[in-house]
């Protein structure tokens, strides 16, 4: 999508068909799918020298189930930050992988391992409903936003608890900016990171990339739909070509999601803010990024030139960037990297115990 991803979880279900334009072909896939059985990547082993950590299990204890995640430490242990890293939606992993393309690009492993490198602690984890967490949102009809954002706000709490950190900061990309603004919030984050998040309402970002898209009775379906939704109501009877993106299902998780306003909800932090948006995103585009850091001017706004949506440095090229969707093999954008350990490092730190 250019301006944000739609999370629909549960029984897999097909997109509406819209050839010709790729960035939101691919937003359709990958939010029109299941969200079970996410597949993982197996942690490379890092060394025992200064700056490199090595991965160790994490969980999460949620009245559905247990959230599962990987927890990165800098080696040697000592009094460091942390960082909550919130992957984005449809069934996109902990590592930033989605089962719907073939290989993976580890955009959030390697986020996490850069953080490592530069002696800050992270925690990355699969949703309820996705890959090693399938078990915990089983339920797709019982699932809501806030079931998000409150395991979010958990795990900061959890970091915190432990005495072991230095400052704890919240990291949220594409749809996971938003469940990370509203939990570092909750939970009083020391900081908080927007990667590729959009500002508006997503059943506003909906309207505009759909509509256009699809032959006019089928538009004004689409908008009668959204409409019911954001008001709180069922939309009724679908059409069939719409059944699957906004089948009964996930209608619950869609109406408690279109409550929000990203900017709105951005506006309300009181702590350290950072925006970074990438200038080749085909998902998410620049102006998203810049309405998010107009909202609330306490942020920094860093616009990496040529990064795009899986946070690595691609061209706009519509093959291209398809292709770094699946390829492990295209680093981080460096200037990514540098500014989110800078941002980090820069927050006031709190002694361990």
């Amino acid at each position: 999508m250019s301006g944000g991803e739609n999370r629909l979880a549960g029984a897999a279900s097909r997109p509406v068909k819209l050839d010709g334009v790729p960035g939101l072909a691919l937003c359709l896939a990958l939010a029109a799918a299941s969200a079970n059985g996410a597949g993982q990547v197996p942690e490379r082993a890092a060394g025992a020298s200064p700056h490199t950590a090595l991965p160790r299990a994490a969980t999460l204890s949620t009245p559905t189930g247990e959230v599962q995640g990987t927890l990165m430490v800098p080696l040697p242990l000592g009094c460091v930050p942390a960082a909550l890293i919130i992957a984005g939606s449809g069934p996109t992993d902990r590592d930033g992988n989605s089962k719907l393309l073939p290989g993976a690009n580890n955009s959030l492993k390697m986020l996490a391992q850069a953080l490592a490198e530069a002696g800050i602690a992270s925690v990355r984890y699969d949703k309820r409903g996705i890959g090693a967490s399938v078990r915990a949102g089983a339920n797709e009809a019982q699932l809501r936003f806030e079931s998000y954002t409150e395991d979010a706000a958990a795990w900061v709490r959890q970091l915190r608890q432990e005495g072991r950190y230095a400052s704890v900061t919240v990291i949220g990309h594409s749809e996971g900016s938003l469940i990370g603004m509203l939990a570092a919030r909750q939970a009083g984050a020391d900081g908080f990171i927007s990667l590729s998040g959009p500002a508006e309402r997503a059943s506003t970002l909906l309207r505009g990339q759909l509509d256009p898209k699809l032959p006019p009775e089928l538009a004004r379906a689409n908008d009668k739909i959204l409409t019911a939704l954001e008001r709180g109501r069922r939309p009724g009877k679908l059409p069939p070509q719409l059944q699957a993106f906004y089948r009964p299902g996930v209608q619950p998780y869609m109406a408690s999601w279109f409550k929000y306003v990203p900017a709105q909800e951005f506006a309300r932090l009181k702590m350290p803010l950072l925006v970074a948006q990438g200038t080749t995103d085909i998902q998410v585009d620049t102006r998203q990024a810049a309405m998010l850091a107009k909202a609330n001017p306490a942020a920094r706004l860093l616009m990496v030139d040529g990064m795009n949506h899986v946070l690595k440095q691609v061209p706009a090229d519509p093959a291209r960037q398809m292709a770094s969707y699946s390829n492990p093999a295209l680093p981080l954008a460096p200037a990514l990297a540098g500014a989110v350990t800078e941002f980090i490092h820069a927050l006031p730190h709190r002694p361990c115990h």
